[in-house]
């Protein structure tokens, strides 16, 4: 199941996409997902050209994972961590597919990142690991955008990673695919700069939420991204940016300078 949030007739709504038709949803998922209820349509009925998709979720956070594919790591010439590395990107910074990445005035080098997003599906506090998937509604594609000069001159990073528009992420929640071995690579116009297997993370998705649930609970709709492979690099404005994983989707957005 491919759920959505978008906006049609001035309405913002979640709903579900099939072969390219969109069905409204009568209640928040993350509630149904919560309480165990099926997800129930609310009979109204579009076509996806007729929709603007918004950002699948809108989470209180975003935690993200520094280094966490081996040869990232060595591009950026850092030692693996012993634990994950985690840093938190703000809600601010979220844009959805279609959106623009907007270049910050004192920017000198923005990159992409692609990533495999991870969607909680309920309050998740000091979870096990043997448990940690029953906690996930689904999946979806994620742009770490960062300013690398920044991320590299303040020697941590929150302000390289936080500006507004700097966490694209879509263009829908997959509810229904494995996500131990998938394809994701990133496009730049038209170009494939990054291409991997989630299978090569270093810590994988169940480990991951029992390792951040443990140090801050996940609410629903928060999102865990899980990092990004070897192959950053820069964009201008102009550019159009791409992340695809396999049995997901594409998540586009076009680069822009600051007005």
């Amino acid at each position: 199941m491919q759920i959505i949030r978008f906006t049609a007739k001035s309405e913002i709504k979640y709903g579900v996409l099939y072969n390219q038709q969109v069905q409204g949803l009568a209640a928040d998922p993350f509630l149904c997902f919560q309480n165990g209820t099926a997800f129930q349509k609310d009979g109204s009925s579009y076509l996806l050209s007729e929709v603007k998709l918004l950002s699948p979720c809108l989470p209180s956070k975003v935690v993200c994972l520094g280094l966490n594919y081996r040869p990232h790591a060595q591009e950026v010439k850092e030692a693996l961590p012993a634990n994950p590395l985690l840093f938190i990107k703000p809600s601010t910074a979220i844009i959805g597919p279609g959106d623009s990445i907007i270049l910050p005035k004192s920017s000198k080098r923005v990159d992409f990142e692609c990533e495999l997003a991870v969607v909680i599906g309920k309050t998740a506090k000091q979870v096990p690991e043997t448990q940690a998937r029953s906690y996930v509604l689904g999946y979806t594609c994620f742009n770490d955008v960062t300013e690398r000069q920044m991320q590299k001159d303040d020697g941590q990073w929150t302000r390289a990673k936080s500006f507004d528009t700097f966490a694209p992420l879509g263009p829908w929640i997959e509810t229904e695919v494995d996500p131990d071995d998938l394809k994701l690579e990133t496009y730049l116009n038209g170009e494939v700069k990054q291409s991997a297997r989630t299978s090569e993370l270093i810590f994988g998705i169940s480990r991951l939420i029992s390792f951040i649930s443990g140090v801050m609970t996940l609410l629903p709709g928060d999102v865990i991204a899980t990092g990004t492979p070897a192959g950053i690099g820069p964009v201008q404005a102009g550019d159009i940016v791409e992340i695809k994983i396999e049995k997901i989707g594409t998540l586009r957005n076009r680069v822009e300078a600051a007005v």
